[in-house]
């Protein structure tokens, strides 16, 4: 199966590009990293070269033996078998994280070979990238991949119904046939999550026992990360900050709670393991606002913060919520505190709005779950995991600050009405665009 992926967007304006630059495909394992780079390098360019640093450590000698990139080349065209030709190759530098000299050389690439199109891309990049002392500042460009999102999981499931999304140009409800198929697949989604093998093995092998043990081996790999590149006196602590989120995310109040990593934990005994996790792409960290003004990243409380998984599938499994908890209705989005609502919702944010969304309190009061930052505008944000929208935080937080727009996720249907826009769960993606309804 093969489900179409919006970053191919992205690498065909990449492709075309006049400042094209090296770039590097950052994301997590198993985000489909890989098989989008040989997909789009398969179907885009005349030929492929894919070289794979983790798989072939050999090859690592090529770039710690010169910078001449001609050179680098020659010696890849060998290993490939066939000439790698400038403009219609695709050449693919796998596990870039492995070899620190291919990724310094990127440079070079850059100003010495700039008819060369390079990709590379690595499950740890971002760990690698905080190296300063061998990343090629200025040199790359960037394509960030992030789980599939519910709108490409319905593009593999029911590509009408997806069309059907698409042509909604007013903020009115949605029919209750559509709905209802709506909510159906969003509930499916929730099984698998965005990991591309999860849910591939979900629509076609039609087994939920089959996604659990997918989403599982995924889980084990990412602890063997843990062992693999990290130092031994780090190890148990990301470990146990790793362990944690769910249990950080069951409480009412999902602020980070050091006392839920160890007994006596302190922040700065934790704080470089959080940040490992982070940088690996494992985890998202969101920090409260002290108050909704721009630009909101200057307002950041970096003492107090909340930490998401990378993917809501992930979350589930990690937390031992049975996906048959599907077939009850809505039970599983309310339980678990709506920590599933959040994080899906926070999955569906990042690919749409620039910048790491935050959340505000007012004391014991009130608290809005998202602020984003969109056109010089604070937009507050509440999540409901179901049809009860009762709540006062953006109540509270309206009295406070007169925000032109609020937006409110929850299974009702699409409405807007004085200044609230109310989206259905399954239409996040879609939140950038419904906006300018």
């Amino acid at each position: 199966m093969e489900i179409e992926r919006t970053a191919e967007q992205h690498l065909l304006n990449w492709k075309s590009s006049a400042r094209r630059k090296p770039m590097l495909l950052r994301g997590a394992r198993q985000v489909g990293k890989t098989w989008l780079l040989r997909h789009f390098g398969n179907t885009r360019y005349d030929q492929l070269a894919y070289f794979n640093f983790d798989e072939q450590p050999e090859l690592r000698q090529f770039f710690a033996e010169t910078k001449d990139v001609r050179r680098i080349l020659r010696n890849l065209s060998l290993v490939h078998g066939r000439e790698i030709s400038p403009n219609k190759t695709l050449i693919i530098f796998d596990e870039i994280q492995e070899c620190k000299e291919a990724l310094a050389s990127l440079k070079y690439f850059n100003e010495n070979a700039p008819d060369y199109h390079v990709a590379s891309a690595g499950s740890l990049l971002g760990v690698a990238i905080s190296d300063g002392r061998t990343f090629p500042v200025g040199k790359v460009d960037f394509i960030d991949l992030h789980p599939l999102s519910f709108l490409e999981f319905l593009s593999a499931s029911d590509p009408q119904m997806l069309d059907y999304l698409y042509t909604i140009n007013k903020p009115n409800p949605i029919p209750d046939i559509f709905f209802s198929q709506l909510l159906d697949y969003y509930k499916s989604y929730f099984i698998s999550g965005g990991m591309p093998e999860a849910v591939v093995g979900l629509l076609e092998d039609k087994e939920v026992e089959s996604v659990q043990k997918i989403l599982q081996n995924i889980l084990n790999a990412y602890a063997l990360d843990f062992s693999k590149h990290i130092g031994k006196p780090d190890i148990l602590k990301v470990g146990y900050v790793w362990d944690s989120i769910p249990s950080q995310l069951a409480r009412e109040n999902k602020k980070f709670l050091y006392q839920a990593v160890k007994k006596g934990a302190r922040a700065r005994e934790y704080e470089n393991a959080i940040e490992w996790l982070s940088r690996a792409g494992l985890v998202y960290k969101i920090h409260r606002a002290s108050a909704p003004r721009l630009p909101l990243s200057s307002y950041q409380d970096l003492s107090a913060f909340k930490l998401y998984m990378i993917d809501v599938g992930l979350l589930r499994r990690f937390s031992r919520l049975s996906p048959y908890a599907i077939a009850e209705g809505n039970r599983l989005f309310t339980e678990f505190k709506g920590a599933l609502s959040e994080n899906y919702i926070l999955q569906s944010l990042l690919p749409q709005f620039e910048g790491m969304p935050a959340y505000w309190t007012s004391g014991n009061r009130a608290e809005v779950d998202y602020l984003i930052q969109y056109e010089n505008t604070i937009i507050p944000i509440e999540v409901k995991s179901g049809e009860n929208v009762r709540g006062r935080s953006l109540t509270e937080y309206q009295k406070q600050y007169q925000a032109p727009l609020r937006i409110r996720y929850s299974l009702r249907n699409l409405e807007f009405r004085k200044g609230l826009l109310n989206i259905p769960m399954f239409m996040a993606d879609l939140t950038s665009r419904l906006i300018h309804l």
